[in-house]
């Protein structure tokens, strides 16, 4: 809280080269490429950071396999080579992984046709992934057991990547790159309004979590605001070629459904694809894809039993999934990028759309517009806004690349050797579990090494906080300190994913959970669990 309360007193009465406004993979990557290279940054987010769509993804960082379909070569081969720059630079976080797909009689392809267009999907990406394959039915019932194979005609595997921990903690790590580099950044900050005075912005903002107003001023604003961006752009008066239209999409966490750790992929009674995802101990189910007019959604129980009867009738379970199987479920819509040509949205052929983004400068507003985008593309976007700024007449420090990345592996060669001097695996040794070494370096890069002092000086700070969390005690002090958490849903969905992997019942019963509340909030730790405990809600979405 008072890394947060400090951040506000900079941002108030504050003069900035730029104001991002959305805290979400677009504005947080531009906040660390535009701070890495020399602005004065501020960012705001009415919510917390990636607290809406970017928390909602498949955890993917893939090229854009199923783009093909459309012909949509360009898309993929910059998908495919932003996904392997993603890979090369954060080795610990994001890991390449293969993708299995079964095709049925529902699917659009017969095997030897996408055999094909795979083989096509690992040229584009420069062969930086395993080579795909091609499989017969019981070749894939070999693989995977639980396939049920009996309308199978062939499959496929090919490889793409993942994150190894969730979505919103890959956009929080841009957030605090920003910070460390000198950026203002306050979550739960809403922005009121916005005008123009004397060649400058003057934004007025208001202070969620108190109700105090403040002001300051930017030279320009990069709008990130995600599904929002229409709205802000149209109270603004900013003209843009590109808008928003919007796809909802969800996601099931249920127990783990196959002990491997890929991808399994397959075509529902639509032709659409949908996955089961690897979580840890966890199976993702989705993602659906239904065209809505709002932001704002919620899985419905139309859209729980669709995805439950699609995957139920490609697995071979001992028992078919119920709703009582599903742990948690994630809810957010995909903007996607159209020609804002004056057509009735619903004209427009959503199906066919794809993730592409679109970067708009407005020279006489002095607003940079980002649409669309996903995760895999997010280093591009940073690039693309650094060179908007600078036609805006902003001056950057040459790109040097440090605005993004894991620190070097000497650096993490260094760590490894003293996580093993103080025997710190040996804490936590189990068959299957990940040591705790990768595990604080994956999450904490250079700042692990700070976490090993504190576990030296105290044996408590290497105990689990909470059971089946996964998370040290340590770890608590740390993002009590500098993970900006304003509500204990911050850190039980975004910069872990407890609350999608351990049921509420469990949650709520938890021996620990007033010790987190405790580290995270001090004096205000039985108001902030109260209101968590009020919620009683695991979806991602905004009251």
């Amino acid at each position: 809280m008072e890394q947060r309360a400090n951040n506000i007193s900079r941002l108030e009465g504050g003069q900035f080269d730029v104001l991002i406004v959305g805290g979400g993979i677009n504005g947080a990557v531009s906040a660390a490429v535009l701070q890495g290279r020399g602005l004065n940054v501020a960012v705001v987010d009415r919510g917390d950071w990636a607290g809406f769509t970017s928390s909602s993804s498949s955890n993917l960082a893939w090229g854009g396999f199923k783009y093909l379909e459309n012909y949509e070569l360009n898309l993929v081969r910059k998908l495919s080579t932003s996904r392997n720059r993603l890979l090369k630079a954060y080795p610990s976080n994001i890991t390449e992984l293969g993708f299995l797909a079964a095709l049925d009689h529902s699917s659009p392809f017969p095997p030897w046709l996408a055999a094909l267009g795979s083989s096509a999907y690992w040229a584009i990406g420069n062969f930086q992934t395993q080579r795909p394959q091609i499989l017969g039915p019981e070749e894939m019932k070999a693989e995977e057991p639980v396939i049920n194979i009996d309308n199978v005609r062939g499959g496929i595997e090919y490889y793409d990547a993942y994150l190894r921990d969730n979505d919103s903690r890959f956009v929080f790590n841009f957030i605090r790159s920003a910070l460390e580099s000198g950026a203002s950044a306050a979550n739960y900050v809403e922005l009121s309004s916005a005008e123009r005075e004397g060649g400058l912005w003057r934004a007025r903002l208001r202070d969620l979590e108190d109700g105090h107003d403040f002001e300051l001023t930017a030279r320009v604003i990069v709008n990130a605001a995600g599904p929002f961006a229409d709205g802000l752009n149209d109270i603004w008066g900013t003209k843009t070629e590109h808008r928003i239209v919007y796809s909802k999409g969800i996601h099931l966490v249920v127990p783990q459904l196959t002990a491997s750790e890929r991808v399994l992929a397959f075509f529902d009674d639509t032709q659409r694809l949908f996955y089961v995802i690897p979580m840890g101990r966890r199976s993702v189910i989705g993602t659906t894809d239904t065209r809505v007019d709002t932001p704002f959604t919620e899985v419905t129980e139309e859209d729980r039993q669709f995805l439950l009867r699609q995957i139920n009738a490609r697995l071979d379970l001992d028992q078919p999934l119920t709703n009582d199987d599903i742990i948690s479920e994630r809810c957010g819509v995909r903007p996607l990028v159209v020609k804002n040509d004056g057509d009735d949205r619903e004209d427009t052929d959503w199906t066919t759309l794809s993730r592409k983004h679109e970067i708009e400068v407005d020279d006489h507003h002095r607003v940079i517009t980002i649409f669309g985008g996903k995760l895999t593309d997010c280093l591009n976007v940073g690039e693309e806004v650094a060179e908007a700024a600078e036609e805006l007449g902003l001056l950057l420090h040459p790109d040097d690349g440090h605005w993004y990345g894991e620190p070097p592996e000497e650096v993490r060669q260094d760590f490894m050797r003293q996580a093993k001097r103080m025997k710190l695996d040996d804490l936590r040794h189990k068959k299957g579990v990940e040591p705790l070494s990768e595990r604080l370096w994956r999450r904490y890069g250079r700042r692990a090494f700070g976490m090993l002092d504190e576990i030296r000086e105290d044996a408590r700070m290497g105990e689990d906080i909470m059971h089946s969390a996964d998370y040290l005690r340590v770890e608590l002090h740390h993002a009590a300190r500098s993970e900006m958490i304003t509500k204990l849903e911050d850190f039980m969905l975004r910069r872990s994913k407890i609350d999608l992997v351990v049921r509420t019942d469990k949650i709520r019963t938890a021996d620990g959970l007033s010790e987190v509340a405790e580290i995270l909030f001090g004096d205000h730790a039985d108001e902030k669990l109260a209101e968590y405990l009020a919620t009683g809600e695991k979806v991602d979405q905004p009251s």
